[in-house]
């Protein structure tokens, strides 16, 4: 069973874009961020979709905002964990922070345990919006199918109001006949003028994404190099450390870990001075 897996699995170079895809797809659901699944609401689905029946979904809010309503479900979720004997300690303090880094590593976890359970394999039979309405509120983890029907709904609205406008512009339409022509043509080009902004901004949007993504597997590679037993308590390591776990909002981490490392170094070179 895969409940204790090594850093170096290959579970842990799974990408954010892969398990957002695998919990979209799964639980039908709209996710975009990692940060997004923090309050443990979707850990606790996942389980229960691979446990039916273990899980008190009652339990799991859905809507959990503050810090205190996330822990109530990572103890539902220990609870399972302890439960079926899974040995996973959950770091939640670090989890309902929000950290994009520590909540990927979850859900990386997660994701192998899940397909070791059911080889990868979805249960036809499970209802994830139905167990949902067993759980607490469901509005911000959405089902990805509420756009759509919104859009149908402003489609079938829209046509409605073209309906009646072309209706009472029926009996002037041959005097407006040159003028509509010449506005299709304008909107001809407006709109093809747009689809090439739209085309423009996507490219742009994809360098971005796999800029980003290319950054954010640097730091992972550090974060797992600061985890190795060998250099865990090492000065620089825990320097490093200090950067990569800082809040968003906080803008003297660097500060702070180049005071810990000269802290460090100074109390190292008086205490071999000392014993000189």
């Amino acid at each position: 069973m895969a409940s204790n897996i090594g850093m170096m699995d290959s579970a842990y170079f799974v990408g954010r874009n892969e398990i957002l895809t695998w919990i979209n797809s799964t639980l039908h659901l709209n996710l975009s961020r990692i940060e997004e699944a923090a309050s443990g609401a979707v850990q606790c689905q996942m389980m229960d979709m691979t446990y039916p029946g273990v899980v008190p979904m009652h339990k799991v809010n859905f809507d959990a905002k503050t810090e205190y309503d996330m822990i109530q479900n990572y103890k539902v979720l220990q609870d399972v964990f302890n439960k079926l004997k899974i040995e996973k300690h959950i770091e939640v303090n670090r989890l309902v922070k929000g950290r994009p880094l520590d909540n990927l590593e979850f859900l990386q976890w997660l994701k192998r345990y899940c397909d070791s359970v059911n080889g990868g394999i979805m249960n036809e039979n499970y209802n994830p919006v139905e167990r949902r309405c067993k759980g607490g509120k469901d509005r911000n983890l959405r089902p990805s199918t509420k756009g759509s029907k919104s859009l149908q709904t402003n489609i079938v609205n829209h046509s409605g109001s073209s309906t009646t406008l072309n209706s009472n512009q029926t009996s002037g339409a041959k005097q407006l006949t040159p003028s509509g022509v010449e506005s299709e043509a304008d909107s001809s080009a407006k709109i093809q003028a747009l689809s090439q902004q739209v085309a423009d901004l996507k490219v742009a949007v994809d360098h971005l994404e796999k800029e980003r993504d290319f950054y954010f597997a640097k730091l992972r590679d550090i974060e797992i190099l600061c985890q190795a037993s060998e250099v865990d308590s090492d000065p620089m390591t825990i320097a490093t450390k200090k950067i990569l776990y800082a809040d968003d909002a906080k803008e003297s981490a660097l500060d702070e870990a180049l005071d810990y490392l000269n802290r460090t170094l100074n109390a190292a070179q008086d205490e071999a001075e000392t014993e000189a």
